[in-house]
C-alpha cells in the first residue's frame, strides 16, 4: 500500500476541484454532441474554476465505454483549447472508467511522474458508434455491446445479472422499488436545495441533471414490469436510465495544493477486485473489502465514512450492502445513478466529485453549505461489466499554509 502517510508532499495525490455536466437521458439534450464535446466543456468549466495554468497540466486521463476507439481524452483536450504540449489518455473499464482514470492520476502523482493531471470520464450513448465485427467473408456482424467473458463461463447483459444477483442473494422487489424511490426523493431534495450547484456546469440548454423524478410513488412503481427476465423484479424503475455526460477532476501534488490554498481529497489507496461475471453487480463488494484490508478501514469505519457507489440497479446495491454488512442508506446521500442516470465512463468520476461536494458542504464550504464533522474518510465504489469492482479510498483535509 501507498498511503499519504508514507508520501511526501510532493507524491501525496490530492483532488482538489471538479465540475460535472448535468447528466441528460439518452437521446435527449446532448444527442447531438459527441463525447469529446462533452468532455472538452467540463475541461474548460474545470480549468476556470481551479485557475490552473493549463500549461502545467501533466495529462488528460478520461475514461471511455462505448466510444469507437481513437483517444477521446486528447480529442477532448484539444477541443477545450489546453496547449497541444498536453497530452490525452483514454481508459476503459466499463462503468469504472472514470473511477479508474482518477486512481491513474493519483498513482503517477504518486510515482513522481507528475504533479497536475485532468481525471475523469465521458459517455456519449446517444452518439455511440455503431459496433460490428468482420467475419471471414468481409461482411459485417453488429452487435449491441462488447464481450466481457467467456460464453461458457456466462456473459449475461446487465439487467440479466441485476436479476441474477436478485435471485442470488435474495433481493424482494419491494426492497428495489424503496430504494431507487429514495434514491429518487434524495436527488430532487438535493437539487432544491442547491447542492449540485457548485459542482454541475450548464450545456446545450440544461442546467440541471434531467433524471430525478418528484412524482415517484410506491403505487407507479410497483406498475413497472419486469424488464429483463419474465417474472422477475427488476424493472424500469428500479433500474437506472441510459445517459450521456461527463466529469472531471484536477488532481494534484499535497506540494502544489498547499500553493494554491486548496481544499480536498488526499488519496489513500484503492483496489480492484473480480467476481463471478453471472454475478457482476456485486463487484464492487469484493472491491471494498481488498481495500479495507488494506488501508486498516473498519466496517464500523465504513459505516461512519462518506460513501457514494454507482446505482445501476438496486438489486446490487442492496445485495453488496448487506455482503459488508452496512445499511443501504450509507450510500449516496444526494440519490445515486437510479435517479441522477448513469453515463458508463463517467459514472465513477461523478461519484469522487459528489464525495468532494459533500465533504466540503459539510466542512462549511460551497453550495447548500451545513457546517458540521466531516467522516474521516471517503469510499467510491463501482461493480463492473465481466465481473469486477473498484473501490478508492480518500480523506478530507485542507492544506492552507499555516
Amino acid at each position: 500500500m501507498h498511503d499519504a502517510s508514507d508520501s511526501t508532499p510532493a507524491t501525496t495525490a490530492v483532488v482538489i476541484e471538479a465540475r460535472r455536466l448535468p447528466t441528460a437521458k439518452a437521446g435527449g439534450p446532448y444527442r447531438s454532441h459527441r463525447a469529446h464535446e462533452l468532455g472538452a466543456a467540463a475541461i474548460r468549466a474545470l480549468v476556470d474554476a481551479s485557475g490552473v495554468d493549463p500549461a502545467t497540466i501533466d495529462d488528460v486521463i478520461l475514461g471511455n465505454a462505448t466510444g469507437g476507439g481513437g483517444n477521446v481524452a486528447r480529442l477532448a483536450a484539444l477541443t477545450a483549447g489546453l496547449p497541444e504540449s498536453v497530452p490525452g489518455l483514454t481508459v476503459d473499464r466499463q462503468c469504472g472508467s472514470g473511477l479508474e482514470a482518477v486512481v491513474l492520476a493519483c498513482r503517477l502523482i504518486q510515482a513522481g511522474a507528475g504533479d497536475t493531471y485532468v481525471a475523469g470520464g465521458v459517455e456519449s450513448i446517444s452518439t455511440a458508434p455503431a459496433r460490428a465485427h468482420r467475419a471471414a467473408d468481409g461482411s459485417l456482424e453488429f452487435f449491441d455491446r462488447a464481450q466481457f467473458a467467456p460464453l461458457a463461463t456466462g456473459d449475461p447483459d446487465a439487467g440479466t445479472a441485476a436479476e441474477n444477483v436478485a435471485t442470488h442473494y435474495s433481493i424482494s422487489r419491494e426492497r428495489q422499488d424503496a430504494y431507487a424511490l429514495a434514491s429518487h426523493a434524495r436527488a430532487v431534495a438535493a437539487a432544491a436545495a442547491g447542492r449540485f450547484a457548485t459542482e454541475t456546469v450548464p450545456f446545450a440548454g440544461l442546467a440541471a441533471d434531467q433524471g430525478p423524478r418528484a412524482n415517484l410513488t410506491p403505487a407507479l412503481m410497483a406498475r413497472f414490469p419486469a424488464a429483463f427476465v419474465d417474472g422477475g423484479t427488476v424493472t424500469a424503475g428500479n433500474s437506472c436510465p441510459y445517459s450521456d455526460g461527463a466529469a472531471v477532476l484536477l488532481v494534484t501534488s499535497l506540494e502544489r495544493a498547499r500553493g494554491m490554498a486548496a481544499d480536498g481529497l488526499v488519496f489513500r489507496d484503492s483496489a480492484v477486485a473480480g467476481n463471478d461475471p453471472n454475478l457482476l453487480g456485486v463487484g464492487a463488494a469484493h472491491s471494498t473489502r481488498d481495500l479495507m484490508a488494506r488501508t486498516g478501514l473498519s466496517g464500523a469505519g465504513l459505516g461512519a465514512s462518506l460513501v457514494e457507489f454507482n446505482e445501476a440497479f438496486a438489486a446490487q446495491v442492496l445485495a453488496v450492502a448487506d455482503l459488508l454488512g452496512v445499511d443501504p442508506a450509507l450510500f449516496n446521500h444526494d440519490g445515486g445513478a437510479l435517479a441522477l442516470g448513469h453515463p458508463y465512463g463517467a459514472s465513477g468520476a461523478v461519484l469522487v466529485t459528489r464525495l468532494l461536494a459533500r465533504a466540503r458542504r459539510l466542512a462549511g464550504l460551497g453550495a447548500g453549505s451545513a457546517r458540521g464533522p466531516v467522516p474521516q474518510d471517503a469510499v467510491a465504489m463501482v461493480s463492473m461489466a465481466g465481473g469486477m469492482g473498484i473501490s478508492a479510498q480518500f480523506r478530507w483535509a485542507a492544506f492552507r499554509e499555516g
